[in-house]
């Protein structure tokens, strides 16, 4: 019987399957950890005390608290999409600032308009975004509000990746047995 089965491809496809499967369960470890960290995010913003803004790196440990900097010097304007606190899409006039230590950047406020107003730089407070960014609040330079950094806009899909790799481990496991199955008959 071992002789009709092909050993070769058998260990591809045994292979394939379980490290498939470990990446499955690894990504359900991934999901695990992803809600911690948002409900990490969503303790930040309850505890609503301040952080420093980060210079240097993705500055994740203080994503969603509140900062305050000094834009001692603008060094780069421009206008990205945006959407206003009430929901209205339209640009974000982000500034990139000279800060102690390095740059920061700064969506200032929320504009219909595509042109940035002049902004000589100043303190601002706002909350840390992703990127990292300072999100204005209040808004700056005669600007209306942008929407508010959300946790929940962050995506917890590794629930979903499982999914997909479980899916996967799955469907070679099929394929490969009806291939066996269908080269087992042919021999008989």
């Amino acid at each position: 019987m071992t002789d009709r089965i092909p050993i070769f491809p058998t260990v591809v496809v045994v292979a394939a399957v379980i490290t498939m499967a470990w990446l499955g369960f690894w990504q359900l470890g991934r999901a695990d950890e992803k809600a911690e960290l948002l409900a990490r995010y969503d303790a930040a913003i309850a505890a609503g005390d301040e952080a420093r803004f980060p210079v240097a790196g993705d500055g994740k440990d203080v994503w969603f608290r509140r900062a305050t900097l000094d834009c001692g010097e603008v060094v780069k304007v421009e206008t990205v999409a945006g959407t206003a606190h009430s929901g209205q899409k339209g640009w974000a006039q982000r500034y990139t600032c000279a800060i102690d230590g390095g740059t920061a950047l700064i969506d200032l406020g929320f504009s219909r308009v595509i042109e940035a107003p002049a902004w000589n730089g100043g303190e601002v407070s706002g909350v840390i975004a992703p990127g990292p960014r300072l999100v204005a609040d209040p808004p700056q330079a005669d600007l209306k509000p942008l929407v508010r950094p959300d946790p929940s806009d962050l995506p917890n899909n590794h629930l979903a990746y499982a999914g997909q790799w479980f899916l996967f481990a799955l469907t070679a496991l099929l394929i490969y047995a009806f291939a066996l199955r269908s080269r087992l008959r042919k021999k008989d």
